[in-house]
């Protein structure tokens, strides 16, 4: 009983889930940020390939 609260009035688990909430927020950031530049990317990794291919 004296653990659980512990870990009730502990500040570890809050700090936990703020971490958490921050790499949640950052994923979805990168996610939408891809979403939004995907094209542009493809069409950058295209060039590149070819590029690649036709040096050699």
């Amino acid at each position: 009983m004296r653990q659980f609260k512990a870990l009730i009035l502990g500040r570890s688990g809050a700090t936990a889930v703020e971490y958490g909430l921050i790499a949640a927020l950052i994923s979805v950031g990168l996610i939408g940020g891809l979403g939004a530049f995907g094209e542009q990317l493809q069409i950058v990794f295209e060039t590149i390939r070819d590029a690649v291919a036709n040096a050699g």
